[in-house]
C-alpha cells in the first residue's frame, strides 16, 4: 500500500476527518480515519454505486459520518472500469451491448445481473486484500469490520461478504435475486436492506427476492417510495445506528 497524499476535512471543527488517498497495486483507494487517531477501531468497506467512483458524494458524506460521529475507519476503491482505473475494454464493450439489448426490448434486470457477477469475480478477491493492507495499519488495527453498499455496491457486495469472514454486518440494497441469490444464501451475518418500492432498474420482486434468499438470523427490510436513485437521506441514520449497533 502506498499513501499518495491527505487532506484534513473540518479543520475548524472538533471532528476532524483525516483522508488518505492511497493505491494498492493497481487500485487506487481512499482511507479516512479520525484526525490523530491512534489504535484499533471499526472498519466499514464502502462499495460506490454504477458510474461513480470512490469519492462519489454519497460515499463522502457517509465515510464523514462514520468517523466523525462513530470515530470508524472507512474505506472505499474503484472498482474496474470507474473513478481512476483505466477504462476495461471488456467491460465497456458489454455495458454498449446491454444498451443496444435494452433499446431493442430486452429486460435490463438480467443483464445487470450477469455483468455484476462477471465485474464481482474480480472485485472481490481486490477488496479481501485492501481489508488486508488496511488493518495492517497501526491508526486502524484489525477491529470489527463492516460493509455498505448499494446498486452495483449490494451487486459486488454480496459476495464479497458471503467470501469475507471479517464483515461483521452490512447493508445491503437496490439489488436483485438473480445474480446474488447463491451467496447470499451464505450471508449470516446481520443486514440492512434497503429496497426503493419504484424502482425502474430493479424490478420489486428481485428486490425482495434477494432479501429473503440471505440467511440472515437478523435481516431488516428497509422499503421506501421512490425510484432507484431516491433512497431518502434519513436512511443515513439509520444506517449509523445499525452499525453501531452490531461493530462496538
Amino acid at each position: 500500500m502506498r499513501f499518495i497524499s491527505e487532506m484534513p476535512y473540518g479543520e475548524t471543527s472538533s471532528d476532524g476527518v483525516r483522508e488518505q488517498l492511497f493505491t494498492l497495486g493497481e487500485i487506487p483507494g481512499v482511507l479516512w480515519t479520525p484526525q490523530g487517531a491512534a489504535g484499533t477501531r471499526p472498519l466499514i468497506l464502502l462499495g460506490h454505486g454504477g458510474g461513480q467512483h470512490k469519492k462519489a458524494p454519497d460515499i463522502l458524506a457517509r465515510a464523514h459520518r462514520f468517523v466523525a460521529e462513530c470515530g470508524f475507519a472507512a474505506v472505499a476503491v474503484d472498482v474496474p472500469g470507474h473513478g481512476d482505473r483505466p477504462p476495461h475494454e471488456e467491460y465497456h464493450r458489454i455495458a454498449t451491448e446491454n444498451q443496444a439489448r435494452v433499446a431493442a426490448g430486452a429486460e435490463l434486470a438480467p443483464l445487470i445481473a450477469d455483468f455484476q457477477a462477471l465485474v464481482a469475480r474480480r472485485t472481490v478477491p481486490e477488496w479481501r486484500a485492501v481489508l488486508d493492507a488496511v488493518q495492517r495499519l497501526d491508526h486502524v488495527g484489525a477491529g470489527p469490520v463492516g460493509y455498505w453498499g448499494i446498486s452495483l455496491g449490494c451487486g459486488l457486495g454480496v459476495p464479497f461478504v458471503a467470501a469475507e469472514p471479517r464483515v461483521r454486518a452490512a447493508v445491503l440494497g437496490l439489488g436483485g435475486a438473480l445474480a446474488s441469490a447463491e451467496a447470499a444464501a451464505r450471508i449470516t451475518v446481520p443486514v440492512e436492506f434497503l429496497v426503493q418500492w419504484d424502482d425502474e432498474r430493479v424490478p420489486r420482486d428481485q428486490s425482495l427476492a434477494l432479501f429473503d434468499a440471505l440467511a440472515s438470523a437478523e435481516k431488516t427490510l428497509h422499503a421506501n417510495p421512490g425510484a432507484h436513485g431516491e433512497v431518502p437521506a434519513f436512511e443515513l441514520d439509520s444506517t449509523l445506528r445499525f452499525f453501531a449497533r452490531h461493530l462496538v
